[in-house]
């Protein structure tokens, strides 16, 4: 009995060592943002990611209260919690930035909403549930409990965020500036609510909730609908393209309806002389022709099933034809399932086409070949792009380094910064090869 009785005396009294202990419950809001944050945001995560984040931002979190004054304890809080998001996670700085950002507002919001009339309904005052353990745990479980709830409400409706990871830097900055002046305005609200939540009535702490409510609510129904634009505007690029290739294309298959009876006169011809070098010849011919024609049916963007990947190809595409540069293209992947960044996988795709294209020009026969496969067996995806080269004394070795291009006016930048991104990512690598005729480059992304 005398047990119980000092455990709620600890409890009911003013007692700084049991608040420290409090802090334990660190880990409790930690699995809770992280469910926010993981469920308003669409992202997906291990066990192992999700266990390590806990454990290590509840650590950071004590250090940081324990050890480092206020307010510097917020900002050190805040940048280690965008790097080791960024490292456990692995996202985009925006998406990382609406990692931290986003639980605060929900948090600040809650808190906004309970605080006032908790203390109301106590009757005690700001200091006395800063200072008496009991008053904290129920705070604190009373917002838990609500928190929980939203993240559950938030799955059952599957209210999520998708954000497109290639907006435009402008974009992307308007949507940061907004997030940090919300957040900002939502701190000076909760300071100002801390020094006078005792005088304040419960209407204007529930107006003040709705006002930064509609607030919030307006800046997220506006970040869809910017990403939804975004998005439209890559869609009508994309069929922009789509469209000029299926006019290349009619404009080809026209021309060989025309030519179909001049065509078979022209094979009749050979055959009936048994003249077959000739034969051969005119099929050689004839077969570069049906192969263009391949080419423009397989710009396909349900085949290229990346915009900004199929707008690539089309441009260079387009580039080495207008530089009378034959390409062969076969196409057999799904970009969807790249274990690589688009971004990192258009910059490599786009540095080889261009020094392709580059190569081939200065030779008499002008050739690349583009192919996309999948080697499931090998688990992993292969790009091979060969072309026709006339440096026969190229060093392979050499031709990766900093500064160093066999190109006149070229900075020799492109290949070291491929060799940059496969640093940065373990299950890149790129074989280069060249025989008597062809240059090769080999990307394979393994999964």
């Amino acid at each position: 009995m005398e047990i119980l009785n000092n455990i709620w005396i600890a409890l009911t009294t003013e007692n700084p060592i049991l608040m420290k202990w409090i802090l334990l419950l660190m880990f409790v809001e930690n699995y809770l943002s992280l469910h926010l944050f993981l469920s308003i945001l669409n992202i997906s995560s291990t066990r192992k990611q999700r266990i390590l984040y806990i454990f290590l931002f509840s650590i950071e979190g004590i250090i940081s209260m324990l050890f480092i004054p206020s307010p510097f304890n917020l900002i050190f809080n805040y940048v280690i919690s965008f790097l080791m998001i960024f490292i456990i996670f692995k996202l985009k700085p925006l998406k990382v930035i609406l990692c931290i950002i986003l639980p605060v507002i929900i948090f600040a919001l809650v808190g906004s909403l309970i605080s006032n009339p908790y203390l109301r309904i106590l009757n005690i005052s700001h200091e006395q549930y800063e200072t008496i353990p009991i008053y904290k745990l129920g705070y604190l479980c009373i917002m838990y409990i609500s928190i929980f709830l939203i993240i559950k409400l938030i799955k059952r409706k599957n209210l999520k965020i998708n954000i497109l990871e290639d907006l435009d830097n402008k974009t992307k900055m308007i949507i940061i500036c907004n997030f940090i002046l919300g957040l900002f305005v939502l701190c000076v609200q909760l300071i100002i609510n801390s020094y006078f939540i005792d005088n304040l009535p419960i209407l204007i702490t529930f107006l003040n909730f709705i006002s930064l409510l509609a607030y919030f609510f307006v800046s997220i129904y506006s970040l869809t609908r910017v990403t939804k634009l975004s998005i439209t505007q890559k869609e009508l690029e994309s069929s922009e393209s789509y469209n000029k290739s299926l006019s290349i294309l009619h404009d080809n298959i026209r021309g060989f309806k025309h030519d179909f009876d001049n065509i078979v006169a022209t094979i009749g011809g050979y055959v009936k002389t048994n003249d077959m070098e000739g034969l051969k010849k005119y099929y050689y011919e004839l077969e570069d022709d049906c192969q263009r024609v391949n080419n423009i049916a397989t710009l396909n963007p349900n085949i290229i099933n990346n915009p900004g990947i199929y707008a690539l190809l089309t441009s260079k595409y387009n580039k080495a034809d207008e530089k009378n540069i034959k390409i062969n293209l076969e196409f057999f992947l799904d970009l969807n399932t790249l274990k690589i960044k688009i971004y990192e996988f258009s910059r490599i795709l786009g540095i080889l086409l261009d020094n392709a294209i580059e190569a081939a020009s200065e030779c008499e026969e002008k050739v690349i070949n583009i192919k996309f496969r999948n080697e499931q067996s090998r688990h992993r995806h292969v790009v091979i792009i060969e072309n026709t080269f006339k440096d026969n004394n190229l060093d392979i070795e050499e031709m990766f380094q900093k500064g160093v291009s066999g190109k006149q006016n070229h900075s020799g930048l492109g290949l070291w910064e491929i060799r940059q991104i496969l640093k940065k990512n373990n299950n890149l690598n790129l074989h280069t090869e060249k025989s008597k005729n062809l240059f090769k480059q080999q990307l394979e992304i393994y999964y």
